[in-house]
Formats: structure tokens, sequence, C-alpha cells
């Protein structure tokens, strides 16, 4: 394993663990915005309509998508700067 690769380990694990906080908190405006007062349907919610639940976990996985690809591939590009090297 390249030493490059090794190096990037934790720094991509913190990466993703901010990125996952950042998704939460960029989904939950996108919601509200959307005119839910409340917060996303869980699935077993006897209150919400299928449509309702459908629709928050769809626009939750695509918000949590793009900010992942967002936060890795910015990773990847600031590693590549200062060390010269593609860290995967």
């Amino acid at each position: 394993m390249k030493a490059s690769k090794i190096a990037y380990k934790p720094v991509g694990l913190a990466l993703g663990a901010t990125g996952g906080v950042l998704a939460g908190a960029v989904f939950k405006q996108i919601w509200q915005r959307l005119g839910h007062e409340q917060d996303a349907p869980n699935a077993t919610d006897e209150e919400r309509s299928w449509r309702e639940i459908l629709l928050a976990a769809a626009l939750q996985g695509a918000v949590f998508a793009a900010i992942k690809a967002l936060i890795d591939r910015s990773g990847a590009v600031a590693v590549k700067r200062l060390t010269g090297a593609w860290p995967a």
C-alpha cells in the first residue's frame, strides 16, 4: 500500500464524519424549506403518508451522496496538491 494512501486514511475518516454531520444539517434545512415544519418522517411513522416518507428518504439519500462526493473529491484534490500523488 502506498504511503500516501495510508496517510490519507485518517483524513478520509475525519472528512467522512464531518460530511455526515454537514449532510444532516443540509437535509434538515431543505426539508424545512419545502414547507415541512416537522423533522423528516421515519419509515415507521404511522401518521405520515407513503408519499412523504418516500420523498424524504429519496431526498435524504441524494443529499448525503452529493455531500459525500463533494467532501471525498475535495479531500483527494487537496492531498494531490500537497503530496503530488492521488490518495486512492
